[in-house]
């Protein structure tokens, strides 16, 4: 039959991105060169794996079994490559990952510095988005995995959870609360408190938490993210409450972290992939390696 490797990729790009355009964007092709060669691999096969409309691309009956078929091929190829030292110096390749910013600060720069020596070739590229943005990117194949602190409920998205973390009050060094051991909810309301905005995902699960308080802090200041309010914090204007690893690796001159209770309040974090759909085999080695580093190295002692 006459098709290469590069013909399968472009079927599968179509298939995960949902349509010839999206697909193009990520193959970096034009729309026509990926369309000869989706063409070219239906001449091969002597069948049409696409239905094409005006509005919409859908896999015919026997696009939707051969799209199987084309994954478990490209697996294995790659994974052969991978499996080769010699070769898997010389591979190349993208993998996407999207996740949470602090996430990237806290848990992606050993992992990628152990990926790259492996495969110098393939290039890593990391979505820094909120949390329901990361969900959107790996529900729409626009990264491979992702990791975040947002469970799902969506049938073809599984969530492998790896640690809790905590809610934490950001306060200046010179606060009054910054030398506490903990700080209740109640007495917030006594403070200049900073908020982030309703829609977040954060701002969600405190007006949860505190959907029964009978005091609860007022915000004077509000921003879209949790980066901003840090800073605000830092410049004296007031407190807040943000998860711990929003916080600053190590001692830092100006801020301090006081324990949040009555309620305490967590998230949990952990990777995100979709459902029965296996990870290419550049991708697997990322997610295997960051998930053992996830596992093996306390996020709570790095903070």
């Amino acid at each position: 039959m006459n098709f290469d490797l590069g013909d399968l990729r472009a079927f599968t790009a179509v298939v995960d991105h949902g349509g010839f355009a999206a697909a193009a964007g990520k193959l970096n092709l034009s729309q026509p060169a990926l369309s000869r060669r989706v063409e070219k691999l239906e001449e091969a096969l002597g069948v049409k794996l696409f239905e094409r409309t005006t509005r919409r691309v859908e896999l015919t009956p026997v696009g939707r079994h051969f799209i199987h078929r084309a994954r478990h091929v490209l697996n294995e190829v790659e994974g052969a490559l991978v499996g080769v030292q010699e070769l898997a110096d010389r591979l190349a390749g993208e993998v996407t990952i999207a996740a949470i910013p602090s996430a990237v600060r806290y848990f992606l720069p050993s992992v990628i510095a152990a990926y790259h020596r492996r495969f110098p070739g393939i290039r890593i590229r990391i979505r820094d988005v909120r949390a329901t943005e990361v969900l959107t990117a790996v529900a729409k194949s626009d990264a491979d995995f992702g990791l975040t602190y947002v469970g799902t409920q969506e049938p073809d998205l599984e969530f492998l959870a790896v640690f809790d973390e905590q809610f934490v009050l950001a306060c200046g060094r010179a606060h009054p609360l910054a030398g506490r051991e903990r700080v209740t909810w109640r007495e917030l309301a006594d403070h200049d408190y900073i908020a982030e905005a309703p829609g977040s995902a954060n701002r969600t699960l405190i007006d949860l938490a505190l959907a029964k308080a009978a005091i609860r802090p007022k915000w004077f200041c509000e921003v879209q993210h949790v980066p901003a309010l840090v800073n605000l914090v830092e410049a004296g204007l007031g407190v807040g409450v943000v998860p711990r690893l929003s916080m600053p690796i190590g001692e830092h001159p100006a801020l301090a972290s006081v324990p949040i209770a009555e309620p305490e309040l967590t998230r949990t974090l952990g990777l995100i992939r979709r459902r029965a759909r296996p990870l290419a085999p550049a991708a697997q080695h990322f997610y295997d390696l960051l998930l053992e580093s996830l596992r093996n190295n306390s996020p709570l002692a790095a903070a």
